[in-house]
């Protein structure tokens, strides 16, 4: 394959999943992981990409807007929301996550005794006119693509967050188990709500499995609950399963 059309087809894979790496790239091109690195260093001179530890990453400004995000697999994402909803109990303090799907579980917790905790503007805009639900927003900055707040004012916040559960979201769920992200500002915030919570549920729809990330966020022994749906991936299922995760489907 020249050059070119390799480039091109780099990028259209990053954009396609927010993240990849040397060795995904390397076997889907079919070419070695050196002529990979070499390629990505150039597209990251160019500005087009951001090159990362072992893969690239899209540029910020290529994020996809989240009304775009949300408008895809729509059912899945549904029927994933409306199960995590019936694991709540009123008077619970609950902390959501960005995402599309954790937006979907907000407008399902319309009307409950619950607090919300959420650094997703998203989640603010299902809740805030509801006067059942406690809202608490956590302070940053503005993130407008994807309606979040990050940075060190969000840390700081959730530092001071005991929660009794979390809604995470992610960008995949890798083989063994890992759970990956593809946004360098929202991984630190990830990690945060793990620590602030008692039980960790992980929203991911049956197309993260696996899925591709070059972030770490943590491990499948972090993850309590998953809930997901029917046709992810058995053997990552089985991986996060024999962690010690509960795995409900849909």
């Amino acid at each position: 394959m020249l050059q070119r059309l390799r480039h091109a087809e780099i990028m259209r894979r990053v954009r396609l999943s927010g993240a990849t790496s040397v060795r995904d790239l390397a076997s889907q091109l079919g070419v070695s992981p050196s002529t990979i690195r070499r390629d990505l260093e150039v597209l990251d001179r160019d500005g087009t990409l951001r090159r990362v530890r072992g893969g690239a990453l899209a540029d910020a400004d290529d994020d996809r807007p989240f009304s775009e995000v949300a408008a895809v697999d729509e059912q899945d994402k549904e029927a994933v929301a409306a199960r995590a909803a019936q694991l709540v109990a009123d008077g619970e303090v609950l902390l959501l996550d960005i995402g599309t799907t954790t937006m979907r579980l907000a407008r399902r917790l319309r009307g409950r005794r619950v607090t919300v905790v959420t650094s997703s503007l998203a989640v603010l805009d299902a809740l805030r006119s509801d006067s059942a639900v406690e809202l608490l927003l956590l302070g940053g900055m503005v993130r407008r693509t994807y309606h979040s707040l990050v940075g060190v004012l969000t840390e700081a916040a959730l530092s001071q967050v005991v929660a009794d559960r979390v809604f995470l979201g992610a960008s995949g769920v890798r083989p063994d188990g890992q759970l990956v992200d593809t946004t360098l500002a929202e991984v630190p915030l990830k990690r945060a709500m793990i620590a602030a919570a008692e039980q960790v549920v992980l929203l991911v729809d049956r197309h993260k499995f696996p899925g591709t990330g070059a972030l770490r966020v943590c491990g499948p022994e972090d993850i309590d609950v998953i809930v997901t749906n029917e046709g992810a991936d058995e053997p990552t299922l089985r991986a996060c399963a024999a962690a010690g995760a509960q795995v409900l489907l849909t």
